[in-house]
């Protein structure tokens, strides 16, 4: 017997549609999230269950409202087509709540230890790129580091040590869940992603072109950074590179990661070292869904810029 039954990870409820093909041009996801806590407290329930769409929280569940609630406006256009939803999501989060307390008291005894906070949790989910490839992913942690991930290709289960192994012969014994698990990561899953893009695409399929400005910063002995800023883009996928004489350069280039803002659409940067004097020959190179073409942008010298440089030749010209 495993830890938990797998089904009830995987049911969100028998509504048949269509498959359709991907909405959009980017790549979209459909990530489940479970957290099971051995001491419960301020404001941490004992289990809590969430699920995003893209970057997105849409439905959430926790042991102490032991409801799944919508949290996206655009659920309610689901929920009118299909009032059980909810109820159906309800029943199945209950179910998970108790076994995912049962197995974090099998491990903790697995792991020999008699108190103490611990966790349990579980990611799960798929991805449909735009190029048509579909992808999907099922894993565990306990206590913060890896214990058990799936692989979809080989319906095999892979382990991090000794307690996990227990686990890992019980589920990969189990052939029948384990194909089950595979066809729901690439099939359902998919489905569900696609139907729930349907509902949320005013906001989920906008595109929103990127506000791009490259800045600099000088330094010493004849050497700069030139930042290229983007901002204020969706959807996420963004492709910043800068280009020499019209060449991809990636030496002395530095990567910020991409970022939320508070209206949802997202911020990031790309810098790169350089010679002054090779300035003009340096271009940030953007392409993004929401862009007509790509943009090929130069540094352009602002009149704060020139205030900049003359306060820095007066002050090093003095002394200061």
């Amino acid at each position: 017997m495993a830890l938990y039954p797998q089904w009830l990870f995987l049911g969100l409820g028998a509504i048949a549609f269509l498959p359709q093909p991907c909405l959009g041009s980017s790549s979209h996801s459909l990530k489940y999230f479970y957290t099971a806590v051995s001491q419960p407290g301020q404001g941490l329930p004992q289990f809590i269950t969430v699920g995003y769409l893209d970057d997105q929280l849409f439905i959430h569940y926790d042991s102490d409202t032991r409801q799944k609630l919508p949290r996206a406006p655009w659920m309610k256009a689901l929920l009118e087509e299909d009032p059980r939803y909810l109820v159906r999501n309800t029943a199945i989060a209950q179910s998970n709540e108790l076994v995912f307390r049962d197995a974090l008291a099998k491990l903790r005894g697995r792991y020999n230890q008699s108190g103490g906070l611990h966790t349990l949790q579980n990611m799960y989910g798929c991805e449909l790129s735009k190029d048509g490839h579909r992808g999907g992913y099922d894993q565990y942690s306990y206590d913060g580091r890896d214990f058990l991930s799936f692989d979809k290709e080989t319906l095999t289960w892979t382990a991090t040590d000794v307690p996990a192994q227990v686990t890992k012969r019980k589920w990969g014994a189990e052939f029948a869940d384990n194909e089950y698990q595979k066809a729901y990561l690439e099939g359902a899953c998919i489905e569900w992603l696609q139907k729930y893009l349907d509902y949320g695409k005013e906001t989920l399929l906008r595109k929103e072109p990127p506000t791009v400005k490259v800045a600099r910063k000088a330094a010493y002995d004849n050497m700069e950074t030139l930042v290229c800023r983007a901002h204020g883009f969706y959807p996420k996928e963004i492709d910043i590179n800068w280009k020499k004489d019209g060449e991809v350069w990636m030496q002395d280039t530095f990567r910020g990661g991409v970022a939320p803002n508070s209206d949802g659409t997202y911020h990031t940067w790309h810098s790169i070292k350089i010679d002054s004097k090779d300035r003009d020959r340096y271009r940030c190179h953007i392409e993004h869904d929401g862009l007509l073409e790509p943009l090929d942008l130069a540094w352009e010298e602002s009149a704060s810029d020139q205030e900049s440089d003359r306060f820095s030749r007066e002050s090093s010209s003095v002394g200061v």
